[in-house]
């Protein structure tokens, strides 16, 4: 009889360890998703017509592992997307300069296409544009001024002297990176603004984990090169994450990429549950499992074994699910985990008030940004995202703009108890107020609610250890993923948590160590260690 892996969750960690065991394995997982949606916060929402990326998610991964696996399901395009063909029928084949892979897919023929697409995202601060990742260029010096800028620049210097010798909260970490004054200028509110505490109450492995090793002098450095050459290889190997220049992206948002590994592992004997989330876990040996799960459509309760379960559960919930003797101070470390919310509203408009003043070409003069940092301490909002940028095919009528305002809240704060209604009214306000759209050209609005969408470096996180020391007891179950391992993990890294657990079980290694490693910066996450 053929082993069985449980798997909680249809996002990119779950489906990818779906189907890695399907691949490499004779074990048949069945993969249980709580909503209706395939892909978790990698789902795609499609409102009449008009596609959503929650979050944004850009398709590159220095792992040349993840790279493959995203193009096994969706080759690269082998034409010009629709708003590069335009483009180049308007004369601008030159700037564009889009790339093409003769062994791939056509986008204008079928959906089953990755498109390579350039990457900006910028910072919207005093009304103004800055570079992201800031760097110290005349655009940065002219919008800032000059005595702002020599109390930045020496700063800079100032903290490359004499940095903080032990990185003890976020902000030490961004200190040591940019300087004091470039920290109080761009990231000491829109850190507060994300996390909704300040960054001196944060672990620097936030930091560590998404920056990594980004800093002022990398950006100058990478921004002098960029003017001479640019990269030719869409693995940009040398190039820091936050520096990449352009990126894969499915012609219909991420959760078509998602969706298509859902169809194979049912093609290939897995199953995928819908709408059907995991209420308890029973750990009965080394070789079984048992967990018990709720349809949330009918509320039927069934219990179902298997010989191996993975978890991309909140850590918080799946210790309360865990029906074995969890210690009380296990149940302390997870019931006092803090996790961010997170909330999006669609606005379809015919256009935008700011222009594009790059020298990016853009059907319309839309700005040619993916996503825009707004950093203005008079509004909540925390990003926009112009999916337009993202894909042409996202936006069902290509001569109107579609953008996505992200907002950082706590379930049950002001934001959160807002009805969808006066939400949607709220972010209108404040785009219009900071002057990037005029309400008037709003045609119509939507409003994403996603819960536990980030999991927090503060509460309890110090002792996060503890619940790793008492689930690494249990050798046939797996934490991976962003919320099965309570770390801000990208898509590629969540994959390579699957891939990994998947690895182990092949070559009957039972220690989760190479599991708690990805991603980390040893400096860190010693914990990580035995």
């Amino acid at each position: 009889m053929k082993k069985t892996a449980l798997i909680s969750g249809a996002g990119p960690a779950g489906l990818t360890a779906a189907y890695e065991l399907l691949k490499r394995t004779d074990i048949i997982p069945v993969v249980f998703e709580k909503s209706g949606d395939i892909g978790g916060i990698s789902k795609t929402v499609n409102y009449k017509g008009n596609r959503m990326d929650i979050g944004g998610h850009r398709f590159f991964s220095k792992s040349s592992r993840v790279m493959e696996w995203w193009k096994m399901f969706l080759p690269l395009q082998s034409a010009p997307a629709r708003d590069e063909k335009e483009l180049i029928r308007l004369g601008h084949e030159k700037k564009i300069q889009p790339e093409i892979y003769p062994d791939g897919t056509n986008p204008e023929e079928t959906d089953k296409t990755m498109l390579i697409r350039r990457r900006l995202s910028r910072i919207f601060y005093l009304r103004k544009f800055f570079s992201y990742p800031v760097s110290l260029n005349l655009e940065t010096i002219s919008n800032l001024g000059i005595l702002r800028i020599i109390k930045i620049g020496f700063s800079y210097m100032y903290v490359g002297v004499f940095p903080v010798k032990k990185e003890k909260s976020l902000e030490d970490f961004f200190i040591n990176r940019f300087g004091k004054e470039l920290y109080l200028t761009f990231f000491k509110d829109y850190t507060q603004k994300v996390w909704g505490v300040p960054c001196d109450q944060i672990k620097p492995e936030w930091g560590a984990q998404r920056i990594k090793g980004l800093s002022i002098t990398k950006a100058v450095i990478h921004a002098l090169k960029s003017s001479f050459s640019k990269p030719k290889s869409i693995d940009q190997k040398n190039v820091e994450t936050s520096l990449i220049e352009k990126f894969m992206y499915p012609k219909l948002g991420p959760g078509q990429l998602w969706e298509e590994v859902a169809q194979q592992v049912r093609e290939k004997g897995g199953r995928v549950v819908m709408n059907t989330e995991v209420l308890e876990v029973l750990h009965i040996s080394d070789d079984e499992v048992q967990i018990t799960v709720k349809d949330n459509i009918s509320g039927e309760v069934s219990t179902i074994t298997g010989n191996y379960f993975f978890s991309t559960m909140p850590v918080k919930e799946l210790i309360a699910a865990v029906k074995n003797s969890v210690p009380e101070n296990v149940k302390n470390v997870a019931e006092n985990l803090v996790y961010r919310d997170f909330i999006t509203v669609g606005l379809l408009l015919n256009k935008l008030l700011i222009k594009n003043k790059t020298d990016i070409p853009t059907l319309h003069n839309l700005v040619p940004d993916n996503w825009i940092y707004i950093q203005e301490r008079d509004v909540k909002v925390g990003r926009l995202q112009i999916f337009n940028n993202w894909s042409p095919y996202m936006v069902k009528e290509s001569d109107k703009v579609w953008i996505g305002l992200e907002y950082f809240c706590n379930e049950g704060d002001e934001l959160w108890s807002m009805t969808d209604e006066q939400f949607m009214g709220f972010a209108k306000e404040e785009l219009s107020k900071i002057a990037i759209i005029d309400k008037k050209d709003v045609l119509d609005s939507t409003i994403i609610r996603m819960p536990k969408t980030y999991p927090a470096y503060f509460g309890s996180y110090d002792r996060l250890q503890e619940v790793i020391d008492f689930m690494e007891s249990f050798k046939n179950i797996f934490l991976i993923g962003r919320n099965g391992m309570h770390r801000y993990n990208n898509q590629d890294h969540s994959m390579l948590t699957a891939m990994t657990a998947v690895d182990n079980i092949v070559k009957g290694i039972t220690s989760k160590e190479n599991i708690w490693q990805i991603n980390t910066e040893e400096e860190y996450h010693e914990t990580a260690k035995k």
